[in-house]
């Protein structure tokens, strides 16, 4: 009999950097970034919160994608994979890092500095270019032809 297997993750939650895009020497571009989601519970009565930060990775035009609309304090839907990397430091020690691999992104709220106040409101230039928080970004909307976006930097094309 055949076992299922599943390896999905789901995260709402804010950028806590700007990406940082890299290209492979094969000219893929991978964008790296971490993701804070916050929790909270009642214990005893009293109210605690706690936060975790997970390790994002997107590749190719997904990465050129996440460095051109996310940014520090971003609210952001990601969906991935978990997937854990090993390798031997310069003392030979084993090391290890666990990243959600993700191939979906959906932008739910600008970060400050991207379209905010300091309160974390939008910031409006008119009432012809403003947005809510609880737009979402559709992909069919943007300003960029996906098919203009390449795996190399425009520098070297």
């Amino acid at each position: 009999m055949a076992t299922r297997n599943l390896n999905k993750v789901m995260l709402i939650g804010n950028l806590t950097r700007d990406p940082e895009i890299r290209y492979t020497p094969q000219g893929n571009a991978v964008a790296s970034f971490v993701v804070a989601t916050n929790r909270e519970w009642v214990s005893e009565g009293e109210k605690k919160q706690a936060a975790d930060f997970h390790n994002v990775v997107s590749w190719n035009k997904l990465a050129e994608i996440c460095g051109q609309l996310l940014g520090k304090g971003t609210k952001v839907y990601i969906e991935g994979r978990l997937q854990t990397r090993n390798w031997e430091d310069g003392q030979g020690s084993r090391k290890y890092k666990t990243e959600v691999v993700i191939d979906d992104m959906i932008v739910l709220a600008r970060g400050k500095g991207m379209g905010q106040d300091e309160e974390g409101d939008f910031a409006h230039e008119s009432e012809s270019t403003a947005e809510t928080a609880s737009d979402e970004v559709n992909f069919d909307d943007l300003d960029f032809d996906l098919d203009t976006v390449t795996d190399q930097p425009s520098d070297q094309k």
